[in-house]
């Protein structure tokens, strides 16, 4: 379903935004489609590939992650600007003269627009599709992540409308690239975290489940008849279970990172 079409009515209050969302770990089950989103777009991809250290610390790769992602929708906005700062200084090594640079505010489009697009996309999964004002809401607070970075609030498509025709412009301009391709084959594979490697089965299903058939052939992701018949049968069976679950304990792990988040600050540990 398209970011912009009519969707049934789903029971959210009216002031239902992404900060009533981001915290559930559902997300999670996107996360991992989203980084793939992100990296067939082949200047993140090269870059990613290039400069990241995700395969040799993983779990380290999730919590900083995570960080930014919580801190900019459920942070203050004292921790959004440090967070911004420190993964601006991170971003400084990752260039290539000519080939691409984690300033690219273009890129960095693209990389918020996937964040926007897979909040929307596991709403939809959990819980079905939010009202048009809902999605909106969703996909106008999701900005912050390009917006905190070197992103200009102009560069946003301003109508859910627009937001399809980029999406659907960026995922045809896609193209596959060898090293990229090796790198989300090996992402997938051996990326997990050890205390989540026996979720690699799963993981790696809806990693690839999640992707549009285009994106998934530029990274050379294969896709059976099998694969769709298990990723039909757990978007059956997860999201009942799931909705019966305590809110408090669907949302500890965000509410574990923020507090890690701030305990490192406080000790001037390693943030970011």
């Amino acid at each position: 379903m398209s970011i912009a079409e009519q969707p049934t009515e789903t029971n959210e209050n009216d002031a239902y935004g992404l900060a009533d969302l981001i915290a559930e770990q559902a997300l999670m089950l996107g996360a991992g489609s989203t980084v793939f989103f992100q990296l067939a777009e082949k200047g993140v991809g090269l870059g990613v590939a290039e400069h990241s250290t995700t395969l040799q610390r993983p779990a380290d790769r999730l919590r900083t992650t995570m960080t930014y992602v919580y801190v900019m929708i459920l942070g203050s906005e004292e921790e959004r600007r440090a967070i911004s700062k420190m993964v601006n200084r991170a971003h400084r090594t990752v260039r290539s003269p000519g080939r691409y640079t984690a300033f690219d505010p273009e890129l960095q489009l693209w990389v918020a627009a996937t964040l926007a697009h897979n909040g929307i996309f596991i709403h939809e999964r959990i819980w079905g599709p939010p009202s048009r004002e809902v999605r909106l809401r969703l996909y106008r607070d999701a900005q912050i992540f390009g917006n905190a970075l070197q992103v200009r609030p102009e560069q946003w498509p301003e109508t859910l409308e627009e937001f399809d025709a980029y999406w659907e412009q960026k995922i045809a301009e896609l193209e596959p690239d060898p090293a990229v391709q090796d790198f989300c084959h090996r992402l997938i594979t051996q990326g997990a975290p050890v205390w989540l490697r026996w979720m690699t089965p799963l993981q790696a299903l809806l990693d690839r489940g999640n992707l549009d058939p285009h994106t998934r052939e530029i990274l050379g992701f294969e896709w059976t008849a099998k694969d769709q018949r298990r990723y039909d049968l757990f978007w059956r069976a997860f999201p009942p279970i799931y909705r019966r679950m305590p809110r408090r304990l669907r949302q500890f792990p965000a509410r574990l990172t923020l507090w890690d988040m701030r305990r490192r600050m406080r000790t001037g540990a390693r943030v970011i």
